[in-house]
Order: C-alpha cells, then sequence, then structure tokens
C-alpha cells in the first residue's frame, strides 16, 4: 500500500500544482476575458465610426468595407495580445511561435489560398483600373449578378435569380471579368425572320422605324438592320440597338417592347413571320408524290 502512495505521489504534486497555478490565475484569466469582450464591443463600434468617416473621404464602398474590416481585424488582433500579456502566457506563445518550425511550414501551405484571396481582394480593392464597384452588375467564373459585398477572402455576388455566390476574390483576380454597368449602356441584338416572299428594303425600313420609336434609346447611336442567312424556312437578320443600362430589367424590358412593336408594325404591313416549315420527300430521289410512290391495288 505505501509503495503504491510512493508511486502516485509525483501525481499528486503535480495536480497539486496546477490546480494552485490555475486558481492563482483565476483573477488574471477573468481579467483578460473582460479585456478582449471589451476591446470586441469596441472594435465593433469603432469599425462602425471608422466607415462613416471614410465614405465621406472615399467615393469607394468597395474600400471603405475592406479598411474597415481591416481596422476591426487589427484592434481585436491588439486585444488579444494584451489578454495574453495579462494571463502571462507571451512568453509561452512566443516560444511555440518560434518552435513551430515544420509544422508552420505545413500550416503555411495550409492556408496559401486563404493568404492568396487576401492578396487578391486587397489587389482588387486598390488597383487604379478597379474592375467593379458595390452595385455593378458583372459576369464572372460562368456567374453574373449584382455585386453586393467585397470582403477579405471572397466577393459576394447577388444573381438575378436570387442566390448568393460567395466567390473567392483569387478567382476573380486571374479570370476575365465582364462588368456591364461601366459603360452605363447596353446593346440589344435581336434575332428576327421574315417570309421569302417579302421585300427585304420595305422590311428594313419598318424594323428600323418600329424599334426607333421605342422610349428608352440611347441618344447618337442609330438602329441597326443587318440581313445575315437564308434560313429553313426565312431570311434572318439582326436588329442592333443600344439602350440606357443601370440594373438588369432595362435590358429585358427594352429587348421585350421591342419585340412587341416590330410585330405590330409587320401586322399592320402585311408582313409574315413564317412558321418553321417541313417537306417531307417520300422517294428515294425527293420530290415525289405519295400517290407516286405508294403501290398501287
Amino acid at each position: 500500500m505505501q509503495s503504491i502512495q510512493q508511486a502516485l505521489k509525483p501525481l499528486q504534486d503535480k495536480l497539486s500544482t496546477w490546480i494552485e497555478n490555475i486558481i492563482l490565475l483565476t483573477p488574471n484569466f477573468i481579467l483578460a476575458i473582460i479585456i478582449f469582450f471589451t476591446v470586441y464591443f469596441a472594435a465593433k463600434k469603432a469599425t462602425v465610426v471608422v466607415k462613416k468617416i471614410l465614405s465621406r473621404l472615399v467615393d469607394n464602398p468597395a474600400l471603405v468595407n475592406f479598411l474597415g474590416r481591416l481596422f476591426q481585424t487589427g484592434v481585436l488582433l491588439f486585444g488579444a495580445l494584451i489578454s495574453i500579456k495579462v494571463l502571462k502566457l507571451d512568453q509561452v506563445v512566443f516560444s511555440v511561435l518560434a518552435g513551430v518550425g515544420i509544422a508552420g511550414l505545413a500550416i503555411g501551405f495550409a492556408f496559401q489560398d486563404l493568404a492568396a484571396n487576401f492578396i487578391a481582394g486587397t489587389a482588387l480593392v486598390f488597383r487604379k483600373d478597379y474592375p467593379f464597384r458595390v452595385g455593378d452588375i458583372i459576369e464572372t467564373n460562368d456567374y453574373m449578378g449584382i455585386v453586393k459585398e467585397i470582403n477579405l477572402r471572397d466577393t459576394m455576388i447577388e444573381t438575378f435569380q436570387g442566390q448568393l455566390i460567395f466567390m473567392p476574390n483569387k478567382l476573380i483576380f486571374e479570370n476575365s471579368v465582364k462588368n456591364y454597368s461601366l459603360a452605363g449602356r447596353r446593346r440589344i441584338d435581336l434575332g428576327v425572320g421574315i417570309s421569302y416572299g417579302e421585300d427585304l428594303e420595305k422590311v428594313k425600313k419598318v424594323t428600323v422605324e418600329a424599334v426607333g420609336h421605342l422610349k428608352d434609346l440611347v441618344n447618337g447611336q442609330d438602329v441597326e438592320l443587318f440581313f445575315g442567312e437564308y434560313g429553313d424556312s426565312s431570311i434572318n437578320f439582326e436588329v442592333r440597338f443600344w439602350v440606357p443600362f443601370r440594373q438588369q430589367t432595362d435590358f429585358l424590358k427594352a429587348r421585350s417592347e421591342a419585340i412587341v412593336q416590330i410585330k405590330k408594325a409587320y401586322d399592320e404591313n402585311g408582313i409574315v413571320i413564317p412558321f418553321p416549315i417541313r417537306t417531307l420527300d417520300f422517294g428515294i430521289k425527293g420530290g415525289e408524290k405519295l400517290s407516286e410512290v405508294l403501290p398501287r391495288p
């Protein structure tokens, strides 16, 4: 029995030492928690104020949001360092960081995508030829929608169907971005087909006039019409015209109204938009009538 007690004595002494240290550090632990959460809530309040000040100085919501998040992250890191100092764990933390070695290298590889997205986000916000801003309609990486937020790691895009896409900044930075809002206008290419029996000059005149009567057209840009091909059942052409573009509905409404006006003008002028026509050949050579290829009774 005594041998068992002697064997357990080092363990008891170690546990006693740990308990004493925990009791001694309890006030520091409580103080560290209070400091950290105080800094946390103060950082959130201060970030709101910083964003308001920056929004008056910088006409770039994405940059304001980016700098605000960067400020908040810095304040939180400062609070964490103070908490570690209060707990008297600063030397331990620095020793661990210094001794990380190979583990640190492995962690670096694990978080390389996170670092790449952060750098890409910084480059997107600070570059002079900024490709897009919050509120712009863009298309990138097979997604099209409205830019809602540009964060440190990703950019939030809301599609026209209402889905939210959180796209890593690295993908946006490395791939092409099509910005529909930058120019403030957009061209509509509308395909139309008319019967082979129509007068093409008359069709062109009626179509251009019909589209030219639309309300929202860009001044100085003429309506263009180009015949393109002889189709299976129609002569096909394309009508091109420019409309002011602020949101996707501007494009959709203008295209819809153009279709309505063209159909109305064609009805008034007797111009036919043909149905698809199919010719059935019943013979090997083609062109034979059904009565000619059927066996006679």
